[in-house]
């Protein structure tokens, strides 16, 4: 199997991908801010996770893995240089100073990019059939980012594992707290395509010693999809969950979003569902409603959405809205989807009024 040579922009939950090439050998370089390239470059990354039959969490460090791991600030590296591009910051984060011009230099390398935000890139949604993508740019935070990319070139990746970093740690350390897949769809061309099967299967063969001499298989495996609808599955999920997390005047933990109104939340979920397949998603291609609210018994903190909004931020991703405008293109609506969607935007305006 070839070795690669992978840009990560975007160290929190980038570490998590990043580790996982780094057990399987890989080269990986991460764009993040300085205290936290120092830090990366000193100490290395610390991933966290709880395996199935074990007592407490394995701890994985990137100092003891065959692959290589550095990084940098936006202005150290050439997209040119790498076999894949994985985009792994907030949706937002792509119109700031530095970043912006370094996505740009990613659009126009057409080097392969794998995006693991929640909210797809637009060049992205103009793969799936039958959508209006240039009706959908009022739901970015700056939709220009994203002109100079060619849709071939670019694929989505549901990042459905769960992860945080402990505030008690440096921030080289992350916590997984929900140890699902990455669910890939394809890309365009077979060549592209190849470099994440290839890494699908590096990743599935990799086995840890944990320190007591037993080989054993780590979860959060990258699974490739034929299919452009896979990573939508994650849609459903928070349009139920994480952006219901958000309250009038507080947050709620996604476990309670969830599961305070079963009946109400499996309404909301199977009607996002609906939404994809109507789209010319495959029923198989989602989440059974079942399987989302048993492991959302285990999310006892807010949404990274209702967290940032409760701190403050004047932009976060909006996949609220980007589901109910695709739901309107398509003559459909939700009453409770457009009440979330009313919430989030009173917190919005809130925080921009501070800001200003």
């Amino acid at each position: 199997m070839p070795t690669y040579k992978i840009l990560i922009l975007g160290a929190s939950y980038g570490s998590l991908l990043a580790t996982k090439l780094l057990l399987a050998g890989h080269t990986v370089k991460m764009v993040c801010l300085p205290a936290e390239a120092d830090l990366f470059n000193s100490e290395g990354a610390i991933v966290r996770m709880p395996i199935k039959g074990r007592e407490g969490l394995v701890e994985i460090r990137s100092r003891d893995l065959p692959g290589k791991l550095s990084a940098g600030g936006p202005d150290s590296v050439n997209p040119a240089d790498y076999d894949l591009i994985a985009l792994a910051m907030q949706e937002p984060q792509y119109r700031s100073p530095g970043v912006r011009e370094l996505l740009d230099k990613v659009a126009k390398s057409r080097v392969p990019c794998m995006s693991i935000m929640n909210m797809p890139p637009l060049p992205y949604l103009k793969r799936i059939p039958g959508l209006n993508a240039d009706g959908l740019r009022n739901c970015f935070t700056d939709a220009s980012v994203w002109d100079s990319f060619d849709p071939k070139t670019l694929t989505l990746c549901s990042p459905d594992p769960q992860a945080f970093r402990p505030p008690e740690e440096k921030v080289n350390v992350l916590q997984v707290r929900l140890p699902t897949n990455f669910k890939a769809a394809r890309f365009d061309s077979d060549e592209h395509t190849a470099i994440l099967r290839n890494l699908e299967a590096d990743i599935e063969a990799i086995r840890f010693d944990a320190g007591d001499g037993k080989k054993i298989e780590l979860p959060v495996k990258l699974k490739v999809h034929d299919s452009v609808f896979v990573p939508l599955a994650k849609w459903a999920m928070l349009v139920a969950g994480n952006y219901r997390c958000v309250q009038p005047n507080e947050m709620r933990p996604i476990k309670d979003a969830v599961h305070s109104d079963l009946e109400a939340t499996r309404t909301v979920y199977n009607w996002v569902v609906k939404l994809c397949v109507s789209l010319g998603a495959s029923e198989k291609d989602m989440v059974p409603f079942e399987k989302y609210a048993n492991a959302a018994l285990s999310l006892g903190s807010p949404s990274s959405a209702a967290r940032a909004l409760a701190a403050g931020a004047p932009n976060i991703e909006r996949v609220d809205l980007l589901v109910k405008t695709i739901a309107g293109q398509k003559g459909q609506q939700l009453a409770e989807l457009d009440h979330t969607v009313t919430l989030v935007e009173g917190w919005l305006e809130k925080n921009r009024k501070k800001a200003g």
